[in-house]
């Protein structure tokens, strides 16, 4: 049945398959954004101070386009490339957001706990995607920086540290998944054969 699915899916044109991605990964940025969100609406003023800064993001070490124009510089394998490292880089701190919010000190934690589990789908659902479209796209967009989250799966004892954690997390893939949906809103648009002032 696998077989037959990953047949269809390269028998579906490149525009169609860009199209699903952006959709996803626009699905996914949103998400976290409303994740954001909810955790500022119950999020201690004092913590904030304390906050990491985003140069301290397990994945900053990657270096990627900081807006639209940077990005339509980049080859269309790199842009593919860069956004499957992001994708990878979330499988493992998206599993401890997710065993974390079951227990997250925080009066949201159900709403929190089931968002992260529909990030984690379309996260998933996203990069099973990519890898078909990178097979379209030859051996530089199959490449993957690999970006090993070191954070490890324990957030902490107190209730500030938890929430301090796991907020930092949330702001670092919230930048990240909104990099990943630019990255291929750039890809689908020049599949599209648009003027680069349309994307």
């Amino acid at each position: 049945q696998y077989l037959e699915a990953t047949r269809t899916e390269l028998a579906v044109p490149v525009n169609d398959l860009l199209d699903r991605a952006s959709q996803r990964s626009d699905k996914m940025h949103s998400l976290s954004t409303l994740l954001t969100q909810e955790m500022d609406s119950h999020f201690p003023p004092y913590g904030r101070m304390q906050m990491p800064r985003p140069a301290d993001c397990h994945t900053s070490a990657l270096q990627t386009p900081n807006d639209k124009e940077q990005a339509l510089q980049v080859s269309e394998s790199d842009l593919m490339s860069l956004a499957r490292s992001l994708l990878q880089a979330w499988v493992d701190p998206l599993a401890v957001l997710s065993t974390s919010a079951i227990t997250l000190p925080h009066p949201s934690k159900s709403s929190i706990s089931s968002k992260i589990q529909e990030l984690q789908e379309h996260s998933k659902s996203l990069a099973d995607g990519l890898d078909i479209l990178s097979g379209k796209m030859g051996p530089s967009a199959q490449a993957i920086s690999f970006l090993p989250y070191t954070g490890g799966t324990d957030l902490g004892q107190d209730r500030v540290t938890i929430l301090n954690k796991f907020n930092f997390l949330l702001s670092c893939l919230r930048r990240d998944s909104h990099k990943i949906d630019s990255f291929l809103k750039v890809l689908r648009c020049r599949a599209a054969k648009l003027q680069p002032e349309l994307c």
